[in-house]
Protein backbone atom coordinates (compact mmCIF):
# COMPACT_ATOMS: atom_id res chain seq x y z
CA UNK A 1 0.00 0.00 0.00
CA UNK A 2 1.29 3.48 -0.91
CA UNK A 3 -0.07 6.72 0.50
CA UNK A 4 0.64 10.42 0.09
CA UNK A 5 0.90 12.33 3.37
CA UNK A 6 0.83 16.14 3.16
CA UNK A 7 1.75 17.77 6.48
CA UNK A 8 3.92 20.82 7.28
CA UNK A 9 4.40 20.10 11.01
CA UNK A 10 7.78 18.36 10.66
CA UNK A 11 7.94 16.57 14.02
CA UNK A 12 4.40 15.22 13.73
CA UNK A 13 4.85 14.24 10.09
CA UNK A 14 8.05 12.27 10.69
CA UNK A 15 6.56 10.49 13.70
CA UNK A 16 3.39 9.50 11.82
CA UNK A 17 5.40 8.44 8.76
CA UNK A 18 7.62 6.22 10.93
CA UNK A 19 4.62 4.55 12.57
CA UNK A 20 2.81 4.01 9.27
CA UNK A 21 5.89 2.42 7.72
CA UNK A 22 6.11 0.06 10.70
CA UNK A 23 2.67 -1.14 9.57
CA UNK A 24 4.03 -1.92 6.09
CA UNK A 25 2.60 1.25 4.47
CA UNK A 26 4.83 3.11 2.01
CA UNK A 27 4.59 6.86 2.72
CA UNK A 28 5.49 9.73 0.39
CA UNK A 29 5.74 12.77 2.66
CA UNK A 30 5.55 16.36 1.38
CA UNK A 31 5.33 19.54 3.43
CA UNK A 32 3.54 22.15 1.31
CA UNK A 33 0.33 22.38 -0.67
CA UNK A 34 1.83 22.93 -4.12
CA UNK A 35 3.99 19.80 -3.88
CA UNK A 36 1.02 17.98 -2.37
CA UNK A 37 -1.21 18.85 -5.31
CA UNK A 38 1.42 17.80 -7.85
CA UNK A 39 1.81 14.42 -6.19
CA UNK A 40 -1.90 13.89 -5.59
CA UNK A 41 -2.73 14.44 -9.27
CA UNK A 42 -0.44 11.55 -10.28
CA UNK A 43 -3.17 9.08 -9.30
CA UNK A 44 -0.69 6.43 -8.10
CA UNK A 45 -1.70 6.37 -4.44
CA UNK A 46 -4.05 4.08 -2.55
CA UNK A 47 -4.93 6.96 -0.23
CA UNK A 48 -4.08 10.64 0.31
CA UNK A 49 -3.86 12.06 3.84
CA UNK A 50 -4.19 15.87 3.79
CA UNK A 51 -3.69 18.43 6.52
CA UNK A 52 -6.02 21.40 5.95
CA UNK A 53 -3.66 24.21 6.98
CA UNK A 54 -0.66 24.09 4.62
CA UNK A 55 1.76 26.64 3.17
CA UNK A 56 1.33 27.72 -0.48
CA UNK A 57 -1.96 25.84 -1.00
CA UNK A 58 -4.47 24.56 1.53
CA UNK A 59 -5.52 20.95 1.87
CA UNK A 60 -9.05 22.08 1.03
CA UNK A 61 -7.89 23.48 -2.31
CA UNK A 62 -5.94 20.29 -3.07
CA UNK A 63 -9.07 18.24 -2.40
CA UNK A 64 -11.24 20.46 -4.62
CA UNK A 65 -8.77 20.32 -7.52
CA UNK A 66 -8.42 16.56 -7.26
CA UNK A 67 -12.16 16.08 -7.53
CA UNK A 68 -12.50 18.69 -10.29
CA UNK A 69 -9.99 16.64 -12.33
CA UNK A 70 -11.83 13.42 -11.47
CA UNK A 71 -8.98 12.00 -9.38
CA UNK A 72 -10.90 9.56 -7.21
CA UNK A 73 -8.14 8.49 -4.82
CA UNK A 74 -9.59 8.21 -1.28
CA UNK A 75 -8.77 11.29 0.84
CA UNK A 76 -8.58 11.64 4.62
CA UNK A 77 -8.52 15.22 5.90
CA UNK A 78 -6.58 16.10 9.08
CA UNK A 79 -7.25 19.23 11.10
CA UNK A 80 -7.24 20.76 14.55
CA UNK A 81 -10.59 22.23 13.52
CA UNK A 82 -13.12 19.72 14.82
CA UNK A 83 -16.34 21.67 14.28
CA UNK A 84 -19.13 19.69 12.66
CA UNK A 85 -19.53 22.36 9.95
CA UNK A 86 -15.88 21.97 8.93
CA UNK A 87 -16.21 18.20 8.68
CA UNK A 88 -19.41 18.43 6.63
CA UNK A 89 -17.88 21.02 4.30
CA UNK A 90 -14.92 18.79 3.42
CA UNK A 91 -17.06 15.68 3.03
CA UNK A 92 -19.27 17.68 0.66
CA UNK A 93 -16.16 18.63 -1.34
CA UNK A 94 -15.29 14.96 -1.84
CA UNK A 95 -13.29 13.90 1.22
CA UNK A 96 -13.81 10.28 2.23
CA UNK A 97 -12.99 10.73 5.91
CA UNK A 98 -12.01 13.39 8.45
CA UNK A 99 -9.76 12.96 11.46
CA UNK A 100 -9.37 15.67 14.12
CA UNK A 101 -5.98 16.45 15.65
CA UNK A 102 -4.56 15.22 17.92
CA UNK A 103 -5.11 11.63 16.78
CA UNK A 104 -3.62 8.23 17.48
CA UNK A 105 -1.66 6.72 14.59
CA UNK A 106 -3.47 3.41 15.13
CA UNK A 107 -6.76 5.12 14.31
CA UNK A 108 -5.29 6.69 11.16
CA UNK A 109 -3.99 3.29 10.06
CA UNK A 110 -7.41 1.73 10.64
CA UNK A 111 -9.16 4.45 8.63
CA UNK A 112 -6.67 4.16 5.75
CA UNK A 113 -7.13 0.39 5.60
CA UNK A 114 -10.92 0.75 5.72
CA UNK A 115 -10.89 3.14 2.75
CA UNK A 116 -8.49 1.02 0.71
CA UNK A 117 -10.68 -2.05 1.27
CA UNK A 118 -13.63 -0.33 -0.40
CA UNK A 119 -14.29 -1.71 -3.87
CA UNK A 120 -13.16 0.71 -6.56
CA UNK A 121 -15.77 2.11 -8.90
CA UNK A 122 -14.99 0.90 -12.40
CA UNK A 123 -15.73 3.41 -15.11
CA UNK A 124 -16.58 1.46 -18.28
CA UNK A 125 -17.84 4.40 -20.29
CA UNK A 126 -16.31 4.91 -23.73
CA UNK A 127 -13.40 7.36 -23.79
CA UNK A 128 -12.79 9.41 -26.92
CA UNK A 129 -10.14 11.70 -28.34
CA UNK A 130 -9.94 12.83 -31.96
CA UNK A 131 -10.88 9.83 -34.09
CA UNK A 132 -10.21 7.33 -31.29
CA UNK A 133 -12.89 5.50 -29.32
CA UNK A 134 -11.70 3.39 -26.40
CA UNK A 135 -14.35 0.87 -25.35
CA UNK A 136 -13.27 -0.36 -21.91
CA UNK A 137 -16.19 -2.75 -21.57
CA UNK A 138 -15.19 -4.76 -24.65
CA UNK A 139 -11.46 -3.92 -24.45
CA UNK A 140 -11.27 -2.43 -27.93
CA UNK A 141 -9.88 0.67 -29.61
CA UNK A 142 -11.91 1.52 -32.71
CA UNK A 143 -13.01 -2.10 -32.80
CA UNK A 144 -9.51 -3.56 -32.44
CA UNK A 145 -8.94 -5.88 -29.49
CA UNK A 146 -6.56 -4.69 -26.76
CA UNK A 147 -4.67 -6.34 -23.95
CA UNK A 148 -5.23 -5.20 -20.37
CA UNK A 149 -1.94 -3.28 -20.30
CA UNK A 150 -2.71 -1.57 -23.63
CA UNK A 151 -6.05 -0.41 -22.24
CA UNK A 152 -4.37 1.08 -19.18
CA UNK A 153 -1.70 2.89 -21.20
CA UNK A 154 -4.12 4.30 -23.76
CA UNK A 155 -6.49 5.33 -20.97
CA UNK A 156 -3.72 7.36 -19.33
CA UNK A 157 -2.76 9.05 -22.61
CA UNK A 158 -6.34 9.84 -23.63
CA UNK A 159 -7.13 11.17 -20.16
CA UNK A 160 -4.62 14.00 -20.67
CA UNK A 161 -4.26 14.53 -24.46
CA UNK A 162 -1.48 16.87 -25.62
CA UNK A 163 0.03 16.68 -22.13
CA UNK A 164 3.36 14.97 -21.48
CA UNK A 165 3.09 11.70 -19.53
CA UNK A 166 6.40 10.51 -18.10
CA UNK A 167 7.70 6.98 -18.55
CA UNK A 168 8.16 6.74 -14.77
CA UNK A 169 4.50 7.59 -14.20
CA UNK A 170 3.34 4.93 -16.66
CA UNK A 171 5.58 2.33 -15.05
CA UNK A 172 4.22 3.14 -11.60
CA UNK A 173 0.61 3.38 -12.73
CA UNK A 174 0.42 0.36 -15.05
CA UNK A 175 3.01 -2.05 -13.65
CA UNK A 176 3.44 -0.90 -10.04
CA UNK A 177 6.39 -2.45 -8.23
CA UNK A 178 6.73 -5.10 -10.96
CA UNK A 179 7.82 -2.41 -13.42
CA UNK A 180 10.59 -0.83 -11.36
CA UNK A 181 13.73 -0.53 -13.48
CA UNK A 182 12.07 -1.98 -16.60
CA UNK A 183 11.97 1.02 -18.97
CA UNK A 184 11.67 -1.28 -21.97
CA UNK A 185 8.19 -2.31 -20.79
CA UNK A 186 6.79 1.07 -21.80
CA UNK A 187 8.79 1.31 -25.04
CA UNK A 188 7.62 -2.12 -26.13
CA UNK A 189 3.95 -1.32 -25.55
CA UNK A 190 4.24 2.11 -27.19
CA UNK A 191 5.59 0.41 -30.31
CA UNK A 192 2.62 -1.99 -30.34
CA UNK A 193 0.12 0.82 -29.84
CA UNK A 194 1.69 2.88 -32.64
CA UNK A 195 1.31 -0.09 -35.00
CA UNK A 196 -2.34 -0.34 -33.97
CA UNK A 197 -2.94 3.36 -34.67
CA UNK A 198 -1.39 2.89 -38.11
CA UNK A 199 -3.54 -0.19 -38.73
CA UNK A 200 -6.78 1.71 -38.03
CA UNK A 201 -5.55 4.69 -40.10
CA UNK A 202 -5.88 7.04 -37.14
CA UNK A 203 -4.92 10.70 -37.46
CA UNK A 204 -3.91 10.60 -33.81
CA UNK A 205 -0.39 9.63 -32.84
CA UNK A 206 1.93 9.17 -29.89
CA UNK A 207 4.79 11.66 -29.75
CA UNK A 208 7.97 10.76 -27.86
CA UNK A 209 9.76 13.57 -26.03
CA UNK A 210 13.21 12.05 -25.63
CA UNK A 211 14.20 11.56 -22.02
CA UNK A 212 10.88 12.92 -20.73
CA UNK A 213 7.94 10.80 -21.87
CA UNK A 214 5.02 10.60 -24.28
CA UNK A 215 1.94 12.49 -25.31
CA UNK A 216 -1.07 11.70 -27.45
CA UNK A 217 -1.86 14.30 -30.08
CA UNK A 218 -3.47 14.79 -33.48
CA UNK A 219 -1.29 15.58 -36.47
CA UNK A 220 -2.93 18.98 -36.74
CA UNK A 221 -1.45 19.91 -33.35
CA UNK A 222 2.13 18.81 -34.12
Amino acid sequence: MRILYVEDATFLAEAVKHNLEKQGITVDLVSDGEAGLENAMSDIYDCVVLDIMLPKLSGTDILKRMREKNVQTPVIMLSALSEVETKISHLDHGADDYLAKPFKTAELVARIKALVRRPKIIDNKDVTYGDLVLDKTNATLNGQQLTAKEIEIISELIKTPDVLVSKEYLLAKVWGEDGLGEDNYVESYMSRIRKLLKKIHSKTRIVTIRGLGYKLTSKENV
